[in-house]
């Protein structure tokens, strides 16, 4: 039997009925009684209100409850869905994770075992996760290889359930940095090639090279990081002239650059060079505030992976001792790295760099912004509205507005006053099609 044989059929196994079921013909419409609608964050809430969908796309809200019957459609074409007792706002956007990844104990070794088609099939699995958690738009921000570029587009024919993903194919590193493969024999991994640089013209043909294979934004790792098995520090790794090699021949071909930078060396150089945002940011400074608010760039801050990092550095053997030693040192900072880069003013969309933390526990992160001094109704409009603005999608999903696509999660109460409500989303809907039914109302005892 043939490998591309065996993994349609894994593919296959995994998926939910639903997710295999034929498209009915013609135009289909679904309307949501919602008890409250939070239809553009940041904006006061909606009372009861009625959610007019037809196919992907919302078309109208409407005060109060309306029938089947008055919004001019066959009968057996609308399906009603009773929220009536639910609050109601968009999608959630992550703008930060790894899809096909997450960090265990044994990540080292399943690194050298896992083929590309297991790699695939986790992210499958992680996908999934996302969207039941209410995650209907996420930033893979660099994977192995080629299965989170394929995982995109099968997301995107409805052949697997998953969040939109924007994607940016493998990191950009200088060799030996963040990105590389650090701590490995070097006939395990031989050179990579393709996403390592070094000097202005090899890292302007890396960032080509990652939209020649499909990227839709770029993903640099400017200072070294957390996780990369190397005693080599959390400061600068990239030169300017690579950081603005990469920027010119990303920005020339309408791509973003996503850059993971800890040391305020790094943020400062890659804010310079330009960049659209700025991932963690540890060590921020003023200046660093000042650069941002100059450029326009955004923080993306992950202070989940900053707690997740410190839980593993408590845990004997989960970590090897050069990294231990970063997550000791780094993920502390994080909390009040994110409340001072708020009160001075910088723009900032969620993200959480899930696949160091567990896929489908990205909501955690909303409470952590809330313990850093941002309000919940802030931190859940950075969650929707800014996420997309960051991402480039403000005219398809962050609101609940005519027109954008009929992205839609339900909790059981405002957000705004318990930010953890959105830790247990109850109803995802995803381009107009229900993921996750909200469970069934218990009658009263008479």
């Amino acid at each position: 039997m043939s490998k591309a044989i065996v993994l349609a059929a894994a593919f296959t196994a995994v998926l939910a009925p639903a997710a295999l079921a034929q498209a009915p013909a013609g135009d289909r419409w679904t309307i949501i009684h919602a008890g409250a609608v939070l239809a553009v964050p940041g904006t006061p809430a909606r009372g009861k209100t009625s959610l007019i969908i037809k196919n992907s796309l919302i078309q109208e809200l409407k005060d109060g409850f309306v029938t089947a019957d008055s919004i001019g459609a066959p009968a057996q074409a609308v399906t009603v869905v009773d929220l009536s007792d639910r609050y109601v706002l968009p999608g959630l956007i992550d703008s930060h994770v790894h899809i096909t990844s997450e960090r265990a104990r044994d990540s080292e070794l399943q690194r050298v075992k896992k083929t590309g088609e297991n790699v695939a099939l986790d992210g499958v699995v992680y996908a999934r996760r996302t969207l039941d958690a209410g995650f209907t738009t996420v930033r893979d921000l660099g994977s192995r290889g080629a299965p989170a570029l394929a995982l995109r587009d099968a997301i995107r024919k409805g052949q697997v359930p998953g969040p939109r993903i924007v994607a940016a194919g493998q990191s950009i590193s200088a060799t030996g940095g963040h990105s590389d493969t650090n701590g490995f024999a070097p006939d395990v991994f031989p050179e990579l090639g393709e996403n390592i640089c070094n000097g202005r013209e090899q890292c302007r043909h890396a960032a080509r090279n990652q939209i020649k294979r499909g990227a839709d934004v770029i993903k640099i790792t400017a200072t070294g990081g957390v996780l990369s098995n190397t005693a080599a520090g959390t400061g600068k790794q990239m030169f300017d002239d690579e950081l603005e090699g990469v920027v010119e021949a990303a920005h020339a071909m309408g791509r973003k650059v996503a850059v993971h930078a800890h040391g305020a060396d790094g943020v400062n150089a890659a804010l310079r060079a330009g960049v659209d945002s700025i991932e963690h940011g540890t060590y921020l400074t003023d200046e660093s505030i000042a650069l941002f608010k100059k450029s326009g760039a955004y923080l993306v801050p992950t202070v989940l992976a900053g707690a997740t990092v410190v839980r593993m550095a408590d845990e004997e053997g989960f970590l090897p001792p050069a990294v231990r030693d970063k997550a000791r040192q780094v993920g502390p900072l994080m909390l009040d790295m994110l409340g001072r880069a708020y009160r001075g003013g910088v723009k900032i969309a969620f993200g959480t760099d899930t696949g160091v933390s567990e896929h489908g526990k990205n909501a955690e992160e909303f409470a952590l912004m809330v313990k850093a001094g941002i309000p919940a109704d802030i931190a859940i409009r950075m969650g929707t509205v800014d996420a997309a603005e960051l991402l480039d999608l403000s005219k398809q999903i962050g609101t609940l507005e005519p027109g954008k696509a009929a992205d839609v999660i339900a909790v059981a109460s405002d957000p705004a006053k318990d930010i953890t409500e959105l830790q247990r989303v109850l109803f995802v809907m995803s381009n107009g099609r229900v993921h996750k039914a909200a469970p069934a109302k218990v009658a009263a005892k008479p």
